[in-house]
Protein backbone atom coordinates (compact mmCIF):
# COMPACT_ATOMS: atom_id res chain seq x y z
CA UNK A 1 0.00 0.00 0.00
CA UNK A 2 2.80 2.80 0.59
CA UNK A 3 4.77 2.40 -2.09
CA UNK A 4 1.41 2.81 -4.32
CA UNK A 5 0.90 6.02 -2.26
CA UNK A 6 4.18 6.87 -3.00
CA UNK A 7 3.49 6.43 -6.48
CA UNK A 8 0.11 8.48 -6.91
CA UNK A 9 2.08 11.45 -4.73
CA UNK A 10 4.26 11.60 -7.26
CA UNK A 11 2.19 11.67 -10.01
CA UNK A 12 0.27 14.89 -7.82
CA UNK A 13 3.05 16.75 -7.73
CA UNK A 14 4.13 16.16 -11.65
CA UNK A 15 0.41 17.36 -12.10
CA UNK A 16 1.76 20.56 -9.59
CA UNK A 17 4.47 20.90 -11.38
CA UNK A 18 2.84 21.04 -15.02
CA UNK A 19 0.30 23.27 -13.99
CA UNK A 20 3.36 25.84 -12.68
CA UNK A 21 3.72 26.16 -16.05
CA UNK A 22 0.22 27.99 -16.16
CA UNK A 23 1.32 30.05 -12.46
CA UNK A 24 2.83 33.06 -14.34
CA UNK A 25 -0.01 34.10 -16.70
CA UNK A 26 -2.05 32.68 -13.82
CA UNK A 27 -1.60 35.39 -12.09
CA UNK A 28 -2.30 38.37 -14.41
CA UNK A 29 -5.97 36.87 -14.79
CA UNK A 30 -8.85 35.94 -12.07
CA UNK A 31 -8.50 32.91 -9.66
CA UNK A 32 -11.50 31.67 -7.91
CA UNK A 33 -10.97 29.03 -5.16
CA UNK A 34 -13.30 26.92 -3.24
CA UNK A 35 -12.51 24.51 -0.16
CA UNK A 36 -15.11 22.54 1.72
CA UNK A 37 -14.30 20.29 4.30
CA UNK A 38 -16.79 16.95 5.10
CA UNK A 39 -16.29 15.18 8.66
CA UNK A 40 -18.42 12.56 8.95
CA UNK A 41 -19.16 9.84 11.97
CA UNK A 42 -19.91 6.95 11.50
CA UNK A 43 -21.37 3.47 13.14
CA UNK A 44 -22.04 0.37 11.59
CA UNK A 45 -23.58 -2.81 13.27
CA UNK A 46 -23.85 -6.40 12.22
CA UNK A 47 -26.84 -7.61 14.15
CA UNK A 48 -26.43 -11.83 13.14
CA UNK A 49 -23.37 -13.73 14.89
CA UNK A 50 -20.34 -13.87 12.97
CA UNK A 51 -19.78 -16.18 10.67
CA UNK A 52 -15.83 -16.32 10.87
CA UNK A 53 -13.43 -15.85 13.02
CA UNK A 54 -12.30 -12.82 14.90
CA UNK A 55 -14.94 -10.89 13.35
CA UNK A 56 -16.46 -8.36 15.13
CA UNK A 57 -20.07 -6.80 15.71
CA UNK A 58 -19.46 -2.76 15.63
CA UNK A 59 -17.77 -0.32 13.76
CA UNK A 60 -17.31 2.96 14.40
CA UNK A 61 -15.29 5.16 12.24
CA UNK A 62 -14.50 8.30 11.24
CA UNK A 63 -13.94 9.94 8.23
CA UNK A 64 -12.15 13.11 6.54
CA UNK A 65 -12.92 14.25 2.87
CA UNK A 66 -11.52 17.27 2.00
CA UNK A 67 -12.25 19.14 -1.43
CA UNK A 68 -10.07 22.09 -3.10
CA UNK A 69 -10.46 23.68 -6.83
CA UNK A 70 -8.77 26.46 -8.53
CA UNK A 71 -9.94 28.20 -11.34
CA UNK A 72 -8.50 30.60 -13.70
CA UNK A 73 -8.42 31.63 -17.28
CA UNK A 74 -12.00 32.49 -17.45
CA UNK A 75 -12.77 29.25 -15.74
CA UNK A 76 -10.91 26.77 -18.53
CA UNK A 77 -8.07 25.64 -16.65
CA UNK A 78 -8.56 24.68 -13.23
CA UNK A 79 -6.69 21.84 -10.62
CA UNK A 80 -9.18 19.45 -8.44
CA UNK A 81 -8.55 17.69 -5.79
CA UNK A 82 -10.35 15.83 -3.72
CA UNK A 83 -8.94 13.49 -0.39
CA UNK A 84 -10.23 10.88 1.80
CA UNK A 85 -9.30 9.39 4.86
CA UNK A 86 -11.06 6.62 6.97
CA UNK A 87 -10.02 5.42 10.50
CA UNK A 88 -11.70 2.25 11.77
CA UNK A 89 -11.63 -1.10 13.91
CA UNK A 90 -10.92 -2.76 10.81
CA UNK A 91 -7.48 -2.55 9.95
CA UNK A 92 -7.82 -2.78 6.00
CA UNK A 93 -10.65 -0.35 6.10
CA UNK A 94 -8.34 2.47 7.65
CA UNK A 95 -7.25 3.56 4.39
CA UNK A 96 -6.61 6.93 2.83
CA UNK A 97 -6.84 7.99 -1.11
CA UNK A 98 -5.92 10.50 -3.24
CA UNK A 99 -9.99 10.43 -4.69
CA UNK A 100 -8.64 13.42 -7.28
CA UNK A 101 -5.90 15.82 -8.19
CA UNK A 102 -5.66 16.46 -11.44
CA UNK A 103 -5.32 19.39 -14.15
CA UNK A 104 -7.88 20.37 -16.65
CA UNK A 105 -8.31 23.04 -19.89
CA UNK A 106 -10.87 23.44 -21.59
CA UNK A 107 -10.78 25.24 -25.11
CA UNK A 108 -13.06 25.41 -28.29
CA UNK A 109 -14.40 22.00 -28.28
CA UNK A 110 -12.27 19.87 -26.91
CA UNK A 111 -10.98 19.33 -22.90
CA UNK A 112 -8.05 18.06 -21.57
CA UNK A 113 -7.37 16.51 -17.46
CA UNK A 114 -4.31 14.86 -16.48
CA UNK A 115 -3.57 13.42 -13.27
CA UNK A 116 -5.96 11.43 -10.99
CA UNK A 117 -9.94 11.16 -11.49
CA UNK A 118 -12.92 9.18 -11.31
CA UNK A 119 -15.23 8.86 -14.06
CA UNK A 120 -18.36 7.20 -14.03
CA UNK A 121 -19.87 5.57 -17.04
CA UNK A 122 -23.68 4.14 -17.28
CA UNK A 123 -27.42 4.19 -16.47
CA UNK A 124 -28.19 1.24 -14.59
CA UNK A 125 -29.16 1.50 -10.87
CA UNK A 126 -28.35 -1.92 -9.50
CA UNK A 127 -25.20 -2.72 -11.52
CA UNK A 128 -22.83 -0.74 -13.40
CA UNK A 129 -21.22 -3.18 -15.85
CA UNK A 130 -19.78 -0.52 -18.21
CA UNK A 131 -18.13 1.45 -15.65
CA UNK A 132 -14.51 0.46 -15.75
CA UNK A 133 -12.14 2.70 -15.58
CA UNK A 134 -11.75 3.26 -11.66
CA UNK A 135 -10.57 0.44 -9.56
CA UNK A 136 -13.52 -0.38 -6.89
CA UNK A 137 -13.16 0.79 -3.22
CA UNK A 138 -14.57 -2.30 -1.36
CA UNK A 139 -14.13 -2.40 1.76
CA UNK A 140 -16.33 1.41 2.20
CA UNK A 141 -19.25 0.16 0.22
CA UNK A 142 -20.81 -2.92 -0.47
CA UNK A 143 -22.69 -1.87 -3.06
CA UNK A 144 -19.01 -0.98 -5.06
CA UNK A 145 -20.60 2.88 -5.38
CA UNK A 146 -17.10 3.93 -3.62
CA UNK A 147 -14.01 4.55 -5.85
CA UNK A 148 -9.98 4.96 -6.15
CA UNK A 149 -8.81 7.99 -8.02
CA UNK A 150 -7.16 6.49 -11.24
CA UNK A 151 -3.87 7.88 -12.69
CA UNK A 152 -4.88 8.55 -16.42
CA UNK A 153 -5.01 11.45 -18.85
CA UNK A 154 -8.60 12.09 -20.88
CA UNK A 155 -9.05 14.00 -24.15
CA UNK A 156 -12.59 15.13 -25.08
CA UNK A 157 -13.44 15.94 -28.17
CA UNK A 158 -17.02 17.21 -28.47
CA UNK A 159 -18.77 18.09 -31.55
CA UNK A 160 -23.03 19.00 -31.72
CA UNK A 161 -23.62 16.07 -34.74
CA UNK A 162 -20.97 13.22 -33.99
CA UNK A 163 -21.32 13.82 -30.00
CA UNK A 164 -18.58 13.37 -27.63
CA UNK A 165 -15.82 11.10 -27.93
CA UNK A 166 -13.30 10.47 -24.90
CA UNK A 167 -9.56 8.75 -25.13
CA UNK A 168 -8.17 7.59 -22.29
CA UNK A 169 -4.63 6.52 -21.59
CA UNK A 170 -4.25 5.04 -17.84
CA UNK A 171 -0.50 4.32 -17.02
CA UNK A 172 -0.73 2.86 -13.67
CA UNK A 173 -3.69 -0.11 -12.06
CA UNK A 174 -4.77 0.52 -8.76
CA UNK A 175 -5.33 -3.15 -6.62
CA UNK A 176 -9.28 -3.34 -5.78
CA UNK A 177 -8.83 -3.14 -1.78
CA UNK A 178 -10.59 -5.62 0.48
CA UNK A 179 -11.62 -5.96 4.50
CA UNK A 180 -9.40 -7.50 6.45
CA UNK A 181 -9.57 -10.51 9.33
CA UNK A 182 -12.08 -8.28 11.73
CA UNK A 183 -13.82 -7.00 9.14
CA UNK A 184 -17.63 -8.15 7.58
CA UNK A 185 -18.47 -8.97 4.09
CA UNK A 186 -15.46 -11.01 3.52
CA UNK A 187 -14.44 -14.15 2.37
CA UNK A 188 -13.71 -17.22 4.81
CA UNK A 189 -9.86 -16.59 3.39
CA UNK A 190 -8.59 -13.11 4.19
CA UNK A 191 -7.63 -11.95 1.23
CA UNK A 192 -4.54 -9.31 1.27
CA UNK A 193 -4.95 -6.98 -1.78
CA UNK A 194 -1.10 -7.03 -2.37
CA UNK A 195 -1.00 -10.91 -2.85
CA UNK A 196 -3.10 -10.73 -5.64
CA UNK A 197 -0.82 -11.37 -9.24
CA UNK A 198 -1.04 -10.26 -12.28
CA UNK A 199 -1.51 -11.77 -16.03
CA UNK A 200 0.92 -9.15 -17.39
CA UNK A 201 4.30 -9.24 -17.13
CA UNK A 202 4.25 -5.59 -16.35
CA UNK A 203 2.12 -5.60 -13.54
CA UNK A 204 0.19 -2.62 -12.05
CA UNK A 205 2.37 -0.73 -14.37
CA UNK A 206 0.76 -2.17 -17.76
CA UNK A 207 -0.24 0.80 -19.82
CA UNK A 208 -4.27 0.50 -20.43
CA UNK A 209 -6.08 2.21 -22.82
CA UNK A 210 -10.15 2.85 -23.53
CA UNK A 211 -12.59 5.00 -25.49
CA UNK A 212 -16.39 5.81 -25.03
CA UNK A 213 -17.98 7.93 -27.62
CA UNK A 214 -21.69 8.85 -26.54
CA UNK A 215 -24.08 11.01 -27.77
CA UNK A 216 -28.10 11.59 -28.12
CA UNK A 217 -30.65 11.13 -30.31
CA UNK A 218 -33.83 13.08 -29.18
CA UNK A 219 -35.04 10.59 -26.58
CA UNK A 220 -32.00 8.15 -26.93
CA UNK A 221 -28.83 8.89 -24.79
CA UNK A 222 -26.71 6.28 -25.99
CA UNK A 223 -23.08 5.06 -25.10
CA UNK A 224 -20.26 2.92 -27.16
CA UNK A 225 -17.12 2.29 -24.97
CA UNK A 226 -13.98 0.02 -25.29
CA UNK A 227 -11.49 -1.01 -22.74
CA UNK A 228 -7.61 -2.94 -22.83
CA UNK A 229 -6.09 -3.81 -19.91
CA UNK A 230 -5.59 -5.48 -16.62
CA UNK A 231 -9.10 -5.97 -15.40
CA UNK A 232 -10.31 -3.80 -12.35
CA UNK A 233 -12.13 -7.03 -11.26
CA UNK A 234 -9.72 -10.04 -9.42
CA UNK A 235 -10.32 -13.57 -11.07
CA UNK A 236 -10.83 -15.76 -8.31
CA UNK A 237 -10.32 -19.83 -8.48
CA UNK A 238 -11.47 -21.58 -5.78
CA UNK A 239 -9.51 -25.23 -5.28
CA UNK A 240 -11.00 -28.28 -3.66
CA UNK A 241 -9.46 -27.36 -0.03
CA UNK A 242 -11.25 -23.67 -0.27
CA UNK A 243 -8.21 -21.96 -1.01
CA UNK A 244 -8.34 -19.01 -3.57
CA UNK A 245 -5.82 -18.46 -5.97
CA UNK A 246 -6.32 -14.83 -7.58
CA UNK A 247 -5.07 -12.31 -10.22
CA UNK A 248 -6.04 -9.70 -12.61
CA UNK A 249 -6.53 -10.69 -16.43
CA UNK A 250 -5.69 -8.84 -19.40
CA UNK A 251 -8.82 -8.07 -20.56
CA UNK A 252 -10.51 -6.63 -24.07
CA UNK A 253 -14.60 -5.41 -22.48
CA UNK A 254 -17.07 -3.59 -25.00
CA UNK A 255 -19.69 -2.29 -23.52
CA UNK A 256 -23.16 -0.50 -24.47
CA UNK A 257 -25.25 1.78 -22.11
CA UNK A 258 -28.83 2.80 -23.58
CA UNK A 259 -31.37 5.45 -21.87
CA UNK A 260 -34.73 6.11 -23.57
CA UNK A 261 -36.89 9.01 -21.84
CA UNK A 262 -40.38 8.87 -22.93
CA UNK A 263 -42.73 10.72 -20.64
CA UNK A 264 -42.85 9.47 -17.21
CA UNK A 265 -40.27 6.32 -18.27
CA UNK A 266 -36.68 5.69 -18.41
CA UNK A 267 -35.85 2.48 -20.61
CA UNK A 268 -32.30 1.38 -19.64
CA UNK A 269 -29.93 -1.08 -20.86
CA UNK A 270 -25.92 -1.87 -19.85
CA UNK A 271 -24.20 -4.63 -21.91
CA UNK A 272 -20.68 -5.97 -21.98
CA UNK A 273 -18.79 -8.78 -23.39
CA UNK A 274 -15.22 -9.26 -21.69
CA UNK A 275 -12.40 -11.31 -23.63
CA UNK A 276 -9.46 -13.13 -21.63
CA UNK A 277 -7.63 -15.85 -22.19
CA UNK A 278 -8.68 -17.22 -18.65
CA UNK A 279 -12.44 -16.45 -18.69
CA UNK A 280 -14.64 -14.23 -21.47
CA UNK A 281 -18.52 -13.43 -20.82
CA UNK A 282 -21.03 -11.35 -21.24
CA UNK A 283 -23.70 -9.77 -19.07
CA UNK A 284 -26.26 -7.53 -19.17
CA UNK A 285 -28.79 -5.55 -17.48
CA UNK A 286 -31.90 -4.33 -18.52
CA UNK A 287 -35.13 -2.32 -17.24
CA UNK A 288 -36.97 0.59 -16.09
CA UNK A 289 -38.05 3.29 -14.27
CA UNK A 290 -41.38 5.07 -14.14
CA UNK A 291 -41.66 8.02 -11.70
CA UNK A 292 -45.01 9.81 -10.27
CA UNK A 293 -43.79 13.79 -10.11
CA UNK A 294 -45.19 16.29 -7.75
CA UNK A 295 -47.48 13.92 -6.68
CA UNK A 296 -50.74 16.32 -4.68
CA UNK A 297 -48.68 19.48 -5.63
CA UNK A 298 -46.61 19.08 -2.74
CA UNK A 299 -43.24 18.14 -4.35
CA UNK A 300 -43.16 14.63 -3.45
CA UNK A 301 -41.77 12.11 -6.15
CA UNK A 302 -41.87 8.51 -6.24
CA UNK A 303 -39.96 6.43 -8.52
CA UNK A 304 -40.54 2.29 -9.55
CA UNK A 305 -37.43 0.62 -10.36
CA UNK A 306 -37.73 -2.89 -12.20
CA UNK A 307 -34.32 -4.13 -13.58
CA UNK A 308 -32.77 -7.65 -14.74
CA UNK A 309 -29.75 -8.82 -14.29
CA UNK A 310 -28.34 -11.87 -16.38
CA UNK A 311 -24.30 -12.76 -16.17
CA UNK A 312 -23.06 -15.77 -18.24
CA UNK A 313 -20.40 -16.48 -15.61
CA UNK A 314 -23.31 -18.11 -13.54
CA UNK A 315 -22.02 -18.75 -10.01
CA UNK A 316 -18.28 -17.38 -10.64
CA UNK A 317 -19.49 -13.54 -10.68
CA UNK A 318 -17.87 -11.89 -8.34
CA UNK A 319 -21.02 -9.44 -7.83
CA UNK A 320 -23.37 -12.70 -7.37
CA UNK A 321 -26.01 -11.19 -9.96
CA UNK A 322 -25.99 -14.15 -12.14
CA UNK A 323 -29.77 -14.21 -13.02
CA UNK A 324 -31.88 -11.91 -10.79
CA UNK A 325 -34.27 -9.23 -10.52
CA UNK A 326 -34.26 -6.01 -8.67
CA UNK A 327 -37.05 -3.84 -7.55
CA UNK A 328 -37.15 -0.73 -5.81
CA UNK A 329 -38.85 2.73 -4.90
CA UNK A 330 -37.13 5.98 -5.01
CA UNK A 331 -38.43 8.98 -2.99
CA UNK A 332 -37.18 12.38 -3.62
CA UNK A 333 -38.84 15.03 -1.33
CA UNK A 334 -37.84 18.21 -2.84
CA UNK A 335 -37.49 20.06 0.28
CA UNK A 336 -34.98 22.29 1.19
CA UNK A 337 -33.56 19.44 3.50
CA UNK A 338 -33.01 17.53 0.43
CA UNK A 339 -34.87 14.21 2.45
CA UNK A 340 -34.61 11.10 -0.22
CA UNK A 341 -35.69 7.41 0.30
CA UNK A 342 -34.64 4.59 -1.78
CA UNK A 343 -35.65 1.07 -0.83
CA UNK A 344 -35.25 -1.82 -3.05
CA UNK A 345 -34.29 -5.53 -2.98
CA UNK A 346 -32.52 -8.08 -5.35
CA UNK A 347 -33.46 -12.26 -5.93
CA UNK A 348 -32.28 -15.15 -7.47
CA UNK A 349 -34.41 -16.47 -9.29
CA UNK A 350 -32.92 -19.71 -9.45
CA UNK A 351 -32.72 -19.71 -5.42
CA UNK A 352 -34.17 -18.36 -2.51
CA UNK A 353 -30.78 -15.72 -2.06
CA UNK A 354 -32.12 -12.37 -2.14
CA UNK A 355 -30.44 -8.92 -0.44
CA UNK A 356 -32.97 -6.30 0.43
CA UNK A 357 -31.51 -2.56 0.81
CA UNK A 358 -32.43 0.51 2.34
CA UNK A 359 -30.99 4.62 1.50
CA UNK A 360 -31.96 7.46 3.28
CA UNK A 361 -30.68 10.98 3.82
CA UNK A 362 -31.59 14.32 4.89
CA UNK A 363 -29.84 17.56 5.10
CA UNK A 364 -30.18 19.75 8.65
CA UNK A 365 -29.52 23.38 8.31
CA UNK A 366 -26.92 23.98 6.04
CA UNK A 367 -24.01 21.94 7.34
CA UNK A 368 -25.43 18.74 9.02
CA UNK A 369 -26.32 15.61 7.13
CA UNK A 370 -27.72 12.67 7.88
CA UNK A 371 -27.33 9.25 6.22
CA UNK A 372 -29.28 5.34 6.84
CA UNK A 373 -28.45 2.42 5.37
CA UNK A 374 -29.78 -1.16 6.32
CA UNK A 375 -28.45 -4.59 4.06
CA UNK A 376 -30.27 -7.57 4.96
CA UNK A 377 -29.08 -11.03 3.66
CA UNK A 378 -31.93 -13.36 3.68
CA UNK A 379 -31.89 -17.23 2.56
CA UNK A 380 -28.75 -17.35 1.61
CA UNK A 381 -28.37 -20.77 -0.25
CA UNK A 382 -25.88 -23.08 0.70
CA UNK A 383 -24.57 -23.25 -2.39
CA UNK A 384 -23.98 -19.75 -2.91
CA UNK A 385 -20.53 -19.48 -3.75
CA UNK A 386 -20.27 -15.76 -3.33
CA UNK A 387 -23.04 -14.74 -1.21
CA UNK A 388 -22.37 -17.95 1.24
CA UNK A 389 -19.59 -15.54 2.77
CA UNK A 390 -22.21 -12.78 3.75
CA UNK A 391 -25.10 -14.99 4.63
CA UNK A 392 -24.56 -13.48 8.49
CA UNK A 393 -23.60 -9.83 7.76
CA UNK A 394 -26.42 -8.14 7.83
CA UNK A 395 -25.93 -4.65 8.75
CA UNK A 396 -27.70 -1.19 9.80
CA UNK A 397 -25.20 2.27 9.06
CA UNK A 398 -25.97 5.57 10.58
CA UNK A 399 -23.57 8.31 9.50
CA UNK A 400 -23.59 12.04 10.55
CA UNK A 401 -21.57 14.93 8.49
CA UNK A 402 -20.90 18.11 9.07
CA UNK A 403 -19.57 20.06 6.53
CA UNK A 404 -17.32 23.36 6.59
Amino acid sequence: MQHVLRHLLFLGFGVLGITGLFSQEAEERKVTQEFELEMEAEYRYFWDDAQFEDQLDHYPSIALRPEYSVEWNDGYESINFTGFLRVDRDDERTHWDIRELYYQKAKDNWELSAGLKKVYWGVAESNHLVDIINQTDAVETFDGEEKLGQPMVQFSYITNKLGTFDFFYLPYHRRRTFPGETGRLRFGTVINQDDIGYESGAEEWRQDLAIRWKHYFGIFDIGLSHFYGNGREPLFVFDAFGNIQSFYPVIHQSGVDLQITHDAFLWKVESIYRDADAQSFFALVAGLEYTFSNINGNGLDIGLLAEYLYDERDELALTALQNDIFFGSRLAFNDVQDTSVLVGGIADLESSSAIFSLEASRRFGSNWRAEVEARIFSSIAEDELILGNFREDSFLRITLSRFF
